[in-house]
């Protein structure tokens, strides 16, 4: 099974690794970090956290997700597409994959603005001024080409067990950040690259709650005042985007789609191994962030901003995580063309 320590994390999303093992049996030799904030335990058998679970309340107006597909002939990929997210991460199934190289992202330092879009909170980046060729580069790993990051996107939930849209074992994360970019070689922005062939990479940060905020966190929230109600946007701040990536090389990845309408199945999903943090303090602001203006009499909060989980139809999700110990599991050979399992093997940093 799966091991690790707070300071090297090692494993997959450990928080809620560690949580699982607390209580159930099925992943039973977790070493619990002491001073892990965990979640209370679930009632057995848990429903999967983001069943039905959506800051889009269904009205006439404004249908849930589970309506996306069929209210409009251009999001049809929302409800008959096979290769929707966000999906559940189970740990047991995971491929090694050897021939993932680490990520490469561009220590470029960029402009953009915090903007509350009324369903979800968005930092954008603004486009770079004729003389300048200064944007943020994301290649390497499961990648052929290179992507340009165009905006990140913070999924949160009101309560501390949802808010993630991708789950490790049906459990969720309290938030989940999202670095979006589109495929810079062959389209000339996300609007054209998100319904195209390798249109776009999504680097999914899950969030989990700690004392502090990650510093690149933090400065990317900065403008978080600003921005309480739907339609405000912040004043411009620069922002290091490759520093909110975990310190880490260790990432999973699978083929998915876009977790807006209309569902693009075009993306190519990236999940580090490794979680950024939010302060309780933090995290209360943004659970006061409302989806209407301030004049709005009846103001529903933006939390639950995250789709429910889509199914994996048997889709392979690889990871460059190497296993060991007495547990093997899935893998691939870089020299021999066969695979040999691995299900959840201890790691070691």
């Amino acid at each position: 099974m799966l091991s690790t320590s707070i300071r090297s994390l090692p494993l997959i999303f450990p928080s809620l690794i560690t949580h699982y093992h607390y209580r159930h049996s099925i992943i039973n030799t977790i070493n619990i970090p002491p001073h892990y904030n965990l979640p209370p335990p679930p009632p057995p058998n848990p429903p999967s956290p983001n069943d039905g679970a959506s800051n889009q309340r269904p009205s006439p107006s404004n249908p849930g997700p589970e309506f996306w597909g069929v209210i409009n002939p251009a999001w049809s990929m929302c409800s008959e597409g096979r290769r929707q997210s966000p999906i559940n991460l189970d740990p047991r199934t995971l491929l090694h994959d050897p021939n993932l190289t680490p990520i490469t992202v561009d220590k470029t330092q960029v402009q953009g603005e915090l903007v509350n879009t009324g369903h979800s909170l968005e930092w954008r980046v603004r486009r770079p001024r004729a003389t300048s060729s200064s944007s943020v580069k994301i290649s390497g790993g499961p990648l052929s080409y290179i992507y340009s990051v165009s905006h990140l996107r913070l999924h949160f939930g009101e309560r501390d067990l949802q808010g993630s849209e991708h789950t490790l074992a049906n459990y969720a994360f309290p938030a989940e950040l999202q670095i979006y970019g589109y495929n810079s070689q062959l389209y000339r922005n996300f609007s054209q690259a998100q319904s195209q062939v390798y249109g776009v990479v999504a680097i999914a940060v899950l969030v989990q709650l700690g004392d502090r905020t990650s510093p690149a966190l933090a400065a990317m929230l900065q403008g978080l005042p600003s921005v309480r109600y739907g339609g405000l946007t912040a004043p411009p701040h620069e922002l290091y985007v490759k520093e909110l990536l975990p310190s880490t090389e260790q990432y999973l990845t699978y083929d998915g789609s876009l977790t807006v309408p209309g569902c693009h199945e075009t993306v190519t999903w990236i999940l580090p191994n490794k979680p950024l943090y939010i302060a309780f303090s933090q995290m209360r602001s943004l659970r006061k962030l409302k989806q209407g203006s301030s004049d709005f009499r009846r103001n529903a909060p933006v939390a639950n901003n995250f789709r429910p989980l889509q199914s994996a139809h048997h889709r392979t999700v690889r990871t460059n995580i190497e296993f060991s110990g007495q547990y093997q599991g899935r893998g691939c050979s870089k020299s021999e063309p066969m695979f040999r399992y691995q299900a959840n093997g201890m790691l070691h940093s």
